[in-house]
């Protein structure tokens, strides 16, 4: 990877594509294991120390919590990929306005959701039909949890923006922070040990505050004394009030994005249903197998974002030979990682399955057919996750979701619903093949043939906020 630039920029326009990409795209996956096993050590402590209602609670004031961060995800990957043109065509002066116009409505964003979950709590709680025993520590965890969510937001835009600007090891370093602050801290504060006070359900929402402020005021810290990119000055301070065209042109952009996500987990939330109605055998098993599925998509999670940094500067830099090299490399590295995974949980399933269901569970069997069936998909997934990658870089964004939108509600549901007439249970799980196919023959057929490849995000931006500037040079 070359090496940083002045103020710690790292330049994704030179060098070897190869490497380059996957020495980027590692950190990020490293980051994205940390957050999964983050919160797989803290449901280990809530249920060890104060049981199964416990737990119960967390589960329900979490996938709260995943909707809240889904939803401000797809306005900090605007912001990315402005950065990375920006800086691609080392204007560092424009990236600091696409921070400072993205950290002006990330702190708006954070304070509105953290007021209306500390307010609706219980509400949002019964619309989930949480289970009433759960009921009071699931509202207890989630209004603390919200009070976290100023930080959770800071931290996701510093960590996409450095990404943005070339660096994805900084955000590695401030996630392990982050992240063993919250396990270390979390059995003291739940159990009350040595001299902390004993708060159980509330004292795992405190360690998660405690440890994302620590690491967002610490990132903040850290850009200021390197002189990071990202950072802002003197007059820079004025860019936290940005003009209506580029808020506009992110928010539309990040809308889009965010849409992406909910797709995702929509489609997700209509095939549990259909899933839930085979009965607890098979639900148990697929629940093991989304679990464990969770862990396959990361390296295609991580090579996407490395996808779409590096392709973000290289056409903000005009060095659009370069972009389909780096589609390419980021669609073998996909193959290669996400298939080693995939073909160890294959050979490996029935140990990997028994550690969570045990060695005699009737959902045992059950787990490893949907891993056999479904389980290789998740390759097929990830090239459209980098393509996707590849084409956000332009700040293109309607055609993805389409083809999301289609491939995931009509296709895998909607194959899920038609064949179980002649394929019965077996429909549920080639539907997730049937699905990740449709989007990835979608996704290429665009990236070949659309006309995603148009005037650089950057300059539209630029022409947002300048009308009367004259049109930019075309890309060399």
């Amino acid at each position: 990877m070359s090496g940083p630039g002045a103020g710690g920029r790292h330049d994704l326009t030179q060098g070897p594509i190869g490497r380059t990409l996957l020495m980027f795209a590692l950190p990020t996956l490293g980051a994205n294991v940390l957050q999964s096993l983050n919160a797989s050590i803290n449901m280990v402590w809530i249920g060890r120390f104060l049981g199964e209602e416990a737990l119960a609670a967390t589960s329900n004031a979490s996938i709260v919590l995943f909707l809240a961060i889904s939803g401000v995800f797809g306005f900090g990957m605007a912001a990315t990929i402005l950065i990375g043109q920006h800086m691609g065509r080392r204007d560092i002066d424009g990236a600091r306005r696409a921070m400072g116009a993205a950290a002006s409505l990330f702190v708006v964003l954070a304070v509105i959701v953290s007021l209306a979950g500390w307010l609706l709590a219980d509400p949002i709680l019964h619309a989930l039909a949480t289970p009433g025993a759960a009921m009071p520590l699931a509202s207890i965890y989630l209004r603390y949890i919200f009070l976290a969510i100023p930080a959770i937001f800071m931290m996701s835009l510093l960590m996409m923006g450095l990404r943005g600007a070339g660096d994805s090891m900084t955000p590695l370093i401030f996630m392990i922070l982050a992240a063993v602050l919250d396990a270390g801290l979390n059995p003291f504060f739940i159990a009350g040990i040595g001299p902390f006070p004993r708060l159980g359900i509330a004292g795992a929402a405190i360690a998660t505050i405690i440890a994302n402020y620590v690491a967002a005021i610490g990132l903040i810290i850290y850009v200021y004394a390197r002189d990071l990119p990202i950072r802002l000055r003197g007059p820079e301070w004025r860019y936290l009030f940005p003009g209506w065209p580029l808020l506009r042109l992110i928010l539309s952009r990040g809308i889009a994005m965010g849409l992406q996500m909910l797709v995702l987990t929509f489609g997700g939330l209509l095939m549990m249903g259909l899933i839930n109605r085979t009965g607890v055998v098979t639900t148990a098993a697929y629940g093991v197998a989304f679990q464990l599925w969770n862990y396959v998509q990361m390296p295609a999670m991580a090579v996407g974002a490395a996808v779409s940094a590096m392709a973000a500067q290289n056409i903000g830099a005009g060095r659009w030979d370069r972009v389909d090299a780096i589609n390419r490399q980021g669609v073998i590295n996909n193959i290669v990682l996400t298939g080693v995974l995939v073909a160890l949980l294959m050979v490996f399933d029935r140990p990997i399955v028994g550690l969570f269901l045990g060695m005699d569970s009737p959902s045992l069997p059950v787990a490893q057919h949907i891993q056999h069936v479904a389980g290789w998909s998740f390759v097929i997934s990830g090239v459209m996750m980098v393509l996707f990658g590849t084409i956000r870089a332009n700040g293109v964004v309607m055609m993805p979701l389409l083809i999301m939108g289609i491939a995931f509600l009509p296709g895998r549901v909607g194959f899920a619903l038609v064949a179980q007439r002649w394929l019965g249970s077996e429909a549920l799980w080639w539907a997730f093949p049937f699905g990740s196919v449709c989007a990835t023959i979608m996704g290429y057929f665009y990236y070949r043939y659309g006309n995603w490849r148009g005037q650089a995000f950057a300059d539209r931006a630029e022409r947002a906020e300048h009308p009367e500037a004259v049109e930019p040079p075309l890309a060399v």
